[in-house]
């Protein structure tokens, strides 16, 4: 697709994160390519992200993160006007399903990505794979951000799947630690083990205190992770349940909550501790990777093909290996060398804005073909 004054629209739900950023960097990207662009999605996204900010214009539409009924009917009503664009790209599993019903009988193209697994069971469970087959069957690409996502659409008939490529935005340090991050520093010896989630049930943070509760004062024999400390930039629904826990058995884990100097705490810390039950291609391990910090990550997703070698991977939910890649980092300073160096190599190597633009032109330009 050349690049020109083609209507593109953007279609998500609700996000406080990565797939927020990441839809701004696309739709930025392609209004100074000399595109027109709408994105259409819940009004807080506009709130956090500011689209028309980036020159984009802004539709608010009720996509809300739970299936319900009658808000679902409204988004799919008020996604019709999007049926003029040359390509749709909803991002998500519920954005895309609604946007594949509401352009249902037209010949408006339709990209989906999906950035997450559906993991929720019961009935939840059960809409989830209903969600699946038709963005499955009436996408014309989905692009996926891990393997096994791939191999689930292909497996629920999904003719054209591609990996997505999601960069993480440039940061910027700002060389100045928060007051209460250098409080826990002490004078400066301390090791930091940081953490970058929501406070939700897929990032698997309970592993972490159960590492944590095992490398605390008197805990455990190896003498750097005595003194180390576990700090979660973050913020969600679990935060009340973790920091009952953390008080309890006072645990070295410190919730700072969402931070925008994520930078800055990578560049003090050891490691980034990524105990998730499932990642795609995780913004803020790319960003460790870029800041050349090791990553100690469960091995989910789309996590081992990004990381490489440039950190220690280990089975979701398995305390003692993940505790044991902790003491490691923490006791061999020519391995914690090592990987911070192969971090920034594999950092260098991954795709940036320009390519993720030039990625989604291609696969817009060959809807045409496709249908």
């Amino acid at each position: 697709m050349a690049d020109s004054d083609t209507r593109l629209a953007f279609v998500l739900g609700t996000s406080t994160g990565g797939v927020g950023r990441h839809v701004a960097m696309l739709a930025g990207g392609l209004v100074r390519r000399g595109h027109q662009v709408v994105v259409a999605g819940p009004p807080d996204t506009e709130e956090a992200f500011g689209f028309g900010r980036l020159g984009a214009r802004f539709v608010p539409v009720p996509i809300s993160d739970r299936p319900r009924l009658r808000g679902d009917l409204r988004a799919v009503r008020a996604l019709r006007a999007l049926r003029g664009a040359h390509a749709v790209h909803a991002h998500g599993l519920r954005a895309g399903a609604l946007a594949a019903l509401a352009l249902t009988g037209t010949r408006t193209g339709l990209v989906v990505t999906l950035h997450n697994a559906a993991t929720a069971g019961g009935a939840i469970g059960a809409v989830y794979g209903i969600l699946e087959r038709i963005v499955a069957r009436r996408a014309d690409r989905i692009l996926v951000v891990s393997p096994d996502l791939g191999e689930r659409m292909a497996g629920l008939g999904a003719g054209y799947v591609e990996a997505a490529v999601v960069p993480a935005p440039a940061l910027v340090p700002s060389g100045r630690l928060p007051e209460e991050v250098r409080a826990e520093l002490g004078t400066g010896d301390r090791p930091v083990l940081l953490t970058i989630a929501r406070l939700a049930q897929q990032k698997g943070l309970e592993v972490l205190l159960d590492v944590a509760a095992t490398l605390g004062p008197g805990r455990g024999p190896a003498e750097p992770a005595v003194r180390a400390v576990f700090l979660v930039a973050g913020d969600g629904p679990l935060r009340e349940e973790l920091q009952g826990r953390i008080d309890r058995e006072n645990l070295p884990v410190r919730l700072l909550g969402n931070r925008e100097d994520v930078v800055d705490l990578l560049g003090v810390a050891r490691a980034l501790l990524v105990p998730s039950r499932w990642e795609g291609q995780p913004l803020n391990v790319q960003e460790a990777l870029r800041a050349g910090t090791p990553v100690i990550a469960t091995a989910v997703g789309g996590i081992p093909s990004m990381v490489g070698e440039a950190g220690l991977l280990v089975p979701y939910g398995d305390v003692a290996a993940m505790r044991e890649a902790v003491g490691r980092v923490l006791a061999d300073d020519d391995l914690a060398r090592a990987l911070a160096e192969a971090a920034a190599r594999r950092g260098g190597e991954l795709p940036g804005q320009e390519q993720a633009l030039d990625a989604v032109l291609a696969v817009y330009g060959g809807i045409s073909r496709v249908r």
